[in-house]
């Protein structure tokens, strides 16, 4: 079998498998979050918090909880960090520097999972299962959370209430992400990843002397890293490392767990506002999208000139001979569509145009379906944009699901799409500027711009992956992309609330015949045109300095 074909079959696989999901996960998350139950497990969390689930709240009260638990769980995870050489199991680590400990604790809780340091080398099983898994589950429910309250938005009228947010928090992780990670880790521990607590072990004998390898709870955290879109390895080559992803068959199932409940979430979406076809249009839009990606990556990985691609069957540099060319290109696109971050190969050793694909696609903003709950809050956010275009076309008031998008919506919108090119621009451009950030550059030229501009990319995306010819354990480093994650995750969670909260509180408005019918195809191309305009227009010349010069120079 050819590796083209192979390819295909994965895909086609995947396809299927995230198609049988699709309804019964829907329609399983719409209950959870309509639901008016609390089961008792639950009661005893609200009540360790001091949270009443049943108090509906307006969208500053549910900002205030987003904002106070994150700062609770920087917080905490920070301190973890800093006092590890006195916790037990740390196995002889020493704690994490101070510099080091804030970019970790600002990545794990951002849903980013950004890593400046060698995890199997740097983190105990304490700070990895109770601080960074733990940051895992709650940071994706989090996310799932801000995009019911928008989906509420649009469904409620005339109260601006959004929901609670500690019941929405709770249920995501009781409900949604704990059953399915107990199921993904058999399935991973079946596969061949490593689940254990041991210690260091050293393993075998090489030239110049031997390796030593930790053990620890690996498919656990495996699982959520993947099924939350977080994105942070156990190990150093992350999904690469055979103890994480042993070999095809685990690999298409983690893809599988990034994609599952970012596409399902339409089908949520669907429900809960009354309309299934509405789910259906946005989920054309992501999987039209996801698709284009997926077939260029490929070819653009499988399409290399010379004796040394041609003996390799493509360029295999920076991959896994498990996965190949296909497998490698299925994955990353697919971490880069979502905000995971996890690799299963070297996204610096990608083909110019390669890594410009998966730098493209951090910079839609990760909607195609994007991350647990931020991508079909930031799908919605462009579904709006894409009707207040088609309203100034025909010189009408936009609509969308029966609420009109005024001067006041337009406005959280649009500063929802302005503030993640603002910082990844403005911290590019200072890295240049100043002398020292270069100097952890390992490449020059265009390449060396993109290693850059894909750390800056992937941080205020809250995606994690990054090129790894950077060295980005330096204090500019870790400060300045620590601060783009926190601001990158909550300043767009303010303006989602906010628009959540204008939504809900206006009057439906009827259909008429002038009324733009969002459920349609014709929609679904508007919607996926505005998405590509408004990212080229806004990334072009910075991507024309980085992956576009490799590529053309290649």
């Amino acid at each position: 079998m050819s590796p083209v074909l192979a390819g295909v079959l994965q895909l086609l696989a995947l396809i299927v498998a995230l198609g049988l999901s699709y309804r019964p996960l829907g329609d399983h998350m719409a209950r959870v979050y309509s639901s008016e139950k609390h089961y008792k497990p639950e009661r005893w969390l609200y009540k360790a918090v001091g949270a009443n689930p049943d108090t509906q709240m307006r969208w500053p009260a549910y900002l205030r909880g987003v904002l106070a638990f994150s700062v609770v769980s920087v917080l905490f995870l920070y301190l973890l960090q800093r006092v590890q050489g006195s916790l037990p199991g740390s196995l002889g680590f020493v704690s994490i520097d101070p510099d080091q400990a804030f970019n970790t604790a600002a990545s794990f809780v951002a849903n980013t999972n950004w890593q400046s340091y060698y995890g199997e080398q740097a983190m105990g099983h304490v700070v990895q299962t109770g601080g960074l898994a733990v940051q895992n589950f709650v940071s994706a429910a989090v996310g799932m959370a801000v995009a019911v309250a928008l989906v509420r938005g649009f469904a409620r009228s005339r109260s601006g209430e959004l929901g609670n947010f500690w019941a929405d928090l709770v249920r995501g992780v009781v409900r949604i992400l704990l059953p399915i990670a107990v199921i993904g880790a058999l399935v991973l521990v079946a596969c061949g990843a490593i689940q254990n607590f041991s210690g260091i072990h050293e393993v075998g004998q090489f030239t110049g002397g031997s390796q030593q390898w930790n053990g620890g709870a690996v498919a656990s955290q495996e699982v959520i890293k993947e099924l939350g879109t977080n994105g942070g390895g156990y190990f150093n080559a992350n999904s690469a490392h055979p103890f994480e992803n042993p070999d095809g068959l685990s690999n298409l199932f983690e893809v599988y767990l990034i994609l599952v409940i970012p596409f399902a979430l339409t089908r949520t979406f669907g429900r809960m506002v009354g309309s299934l076809k509405q789910g259906y249009a946005i989920l054309g839009t992501m999987a039209v999208i996801w698709v284009g990606f997926t077939a260029l990556m490929m070819w653009t990985e499988f399409a290399g000139r010379g004796p040394a691609f041609e003996l390799a069957g493509g360029a295999m540099e920076g991959k896994e001979t498990r996965f190949g060319i296909a497998g490698s290109a299925i994955f990353s696109v697919a971490t880069t569509l979502t905000s995971t971050g996890a690799v299963n190969s070297f996204h610096s050793s990608n083909t110019g145009f390669g890594g410009g694909i998966n730098l493209l696609g951090m910079q839609l903003g990760e909607i195609a379906p994007g991350g647990v709950g931020s991508g079909l809050y930031g799908m919605l956010i462009m579904a709006i944009i894409a009707v207040f275009i088609a309203g100034l076309m025909v010189g009408r008031t936009p609509e969308y699901l029966g609420k009109k998008i005024g001067t006041r919506e337009i406005k959280f919108a649009a500063c929802y799409i302005l503030v993640t090119p603002a910082l990844v621009l403005g911290f590019t451009a200072a890295s240049f500027v100043l002398d020292t950030p270069a100097h952890s550059m390992t490449n020059s030229g265009a390449h060396g711009f993109s290693e850059i501009l894909y750390a800056y990319t992937s941080g205020a995306n809250n995606n994690g992956s990054a090129f790894a010819g950077l060295n980005a354990d330096t204090q500019w480093f870790n400060s300045t992309i620590g601060i783009a994650m926190l601001l990158g995750r909550f300043l767009p969670m303010v303006f989602v609330l906010a628009l959540a909260g204008s939504l809900a509180e206006q009057r439906p408005v009827p259909e008429t015949a002038g009324t733009l019918r969002t459920e349609k195809p014709l929609f679904t191309g508007l919607l996926v045109g505005t998405i590509m305009i408004i990212t080229g227009l806004t990334y072009f010349p910075a991507l024309a300095l980085g992956p576009l010069a490799e590529g053309l120079a290649a």
